[in-house]
């Protein structure tokens, strides 16, 4: 990289340029996924837009390739890139909540757990995750599913205005009326088409959750799985309830005698009155497929919920995953389940199957870029561990638990549960009809696909 074109990005700068030369170049570089470990040329540090807009001049003024972070959570690695410029968003975290109007504004590199904090104190929120270190802008960029979903949708559809800088250097703000075709094709589509300064998103009253935890043996799982396919779509649509096969964490609630064993799991998450008996309901309901080993419910805040799984997941651990979407579970994907639930390789991996239904199947499969609202499940298969050594497990069991789930699918995936490997056939499963739009948007607002470092979407060709 020249020294001195760098040093005069570094003028224009409020922020920093991190370069292998620099004693926190390591620390800069580094994501959440442990298996990357790419050496970018730079990691610019950005704290405003016109950081945002001084790197993107450089990066074209030179040639340079770039990739753009915010919490840095992609599996893949796209938020880091050999040889080029990470474009950092992680100082612009900060969340503004106007109580009054229901509407909260977050900066580009602000955490699940930024924005649930500052809006759990006057009883709002939106449908976003389940790990609070998660990156909001990568999460809402690609659709953004969690706990609150069957009750208020996917997270784009809370999201009401975004400020975006463009690979030309414009600065736009995109909503229904401004930019709208932008606007559409940032609900879904990715960071395909500019670097996203701040969101804005309309709250949705959420403060103390009914929190459930069903737990059940293994061997039980297809049994569950038959139970649940039917009870859950029809239960009303503030439970929530994510499946899951995994080994049980040696931590509360969770009994001794559980710890380490391979178990089909239900985590629940009630948004409604809680002078309901509703977790007293779900407790006669979860003995219907079997007798759980053992249940949980409780109140807690929500972003006690939303940040249950952190300290067992934490940054650096080695990932690899690959995902699905369902309409249904059949019998033969509920023994897919069992089968690779059975055999799952290391403590921390894990499948989950996030309901997308209720509210999030009251949009238009065209309304915005994300196209799957007739599933009903979004499904991730997890390789986790600590050690590296671990890594082909890991990856080896993702895949082939995968191809054998997959022929039971509806053929795309969510765009943030694609792996490294993802390509262009893949990409446009994951968008069906809209991805033509998509590639016209495209080339509306980066004909040249400087933003490349993602599940790219090329611009379409002229006509």
């Amino acid at each position: 990289m020249d020294a001195t074109a760098l040093d005069g990005l570094r003028t224009a700068l409020r922020g920093r340029a991190v370069t292998p030369g620099n004693a926190d170049y390591d620390e800069a570089r580094r994501v959440y996924n442990g298996m990357i470990d790419r050496r970018p040329a730079a990691v610019v540090r950005c704290v405003d837009a016109a950081d945002v807009r001084a790197t993107l001049a450089y990066a074209q003024e030179t040639g340079t390739d770039l990739a753009v972070r915010g919490g840095g959570h992609s599996a893949p690695g796209a938020s880091v890139i050999d040889g080029g410029i990470t474009l950092d968003l992680t100082p612009m975290r900060w969340v503004r909540v106007d109580a009054e109007a229901r509407i909260a504004q977050a900066g580009g590199g602000s955490l699940l757990g930024d924005l649930d904090h500052a809006t759990h104190t006057f009883g709002l929120g939106i449908p976003a995750g389940n790990v609070s270190s998660t990156g909001l802008g990568g999460l809402t960029l690609g659709g953004g599913h969690g706990h609150l979903t069957r009750a208020y949708g996917l997270t784009v559809d809370s999201l009401i205005a975004a400020d975006v800088i463009l690979a030309d250097g414009r600065a736009v703000t995109a909503t229904e009326e401004n930019h709208p075709d932008l606007f559409w094709a940032l609900r879904g589509g990715g960071g395909n088409f500019g670097v996203v300064t701040s969101f804005t998103f309309r709250l949705h009253p959420v403060h103390t959750v009914g929190t459930a935890i069903t737990v059940w043996p293994i061997d039980r799982t297809t049994d569950v799985l038959r139970w649940y396919r039917e009870f859950l779509p029809s239960a009303p649509e503030d439970l929530n309830g994510f499946f899951a096969v995994m080994n049980i964490p040696p931590v509360p609630p969770f009994p001794e005698p559980i710890h380490g064993r391979k178990m089909a799991v239900v985590v629940w998450c009630y948004s409604g009155d809680l002078e309901r008996n509703t977790l007293e309901e779900l407790r006669s309901a979860v003995d219907e497929p079997a007798p759980p080993a053992f249940h949980f419910a409780a109140p807690m805040p929500y972003p006690v919920l939303q940040s249950m799984f952190d300290p067992l997941i934490p940054e650096g651990l080695q990932w690899y995953w690959r995902g699905d979407f369902f309409d249904t579970i059949s019998d033969e994907a509920a023994e897919v389940h069992e089968r690779y639930g059975s055999a799952i390789p290391t403590a921390l991996s894990t499948m989950h199957l996030y309901p997308v239904d209720g509210a999030a199947h009251r949009v238009g499969s065209e309304a915005t870029a994300w196209a799957y609202r007739d599933a009903v499940w979004s499904a991730v298969i997890s390789g986790i561990d600590p050690d590296p050594a671990n890594a082909d497990l890991i990856r080896q069991w993702c895949v082939d638990y995968w191809s054998d789930l997959h022929p039971h699918s509806m053929g795309g995936a969510y765009v943030n549960f694609l792996w490294e490997a993802a390509g262009p056939d893949h990409v446009r499963s994951t968008y069906r009809g809209n991805y033509d739009r998509l590639a016209d948007v495209k080339r509306a607002y980066d004909p040249y696909n400087f933003f490349q470092s993602n599940h790219n979407i090329a611009p379409a060709t002229a006509a």
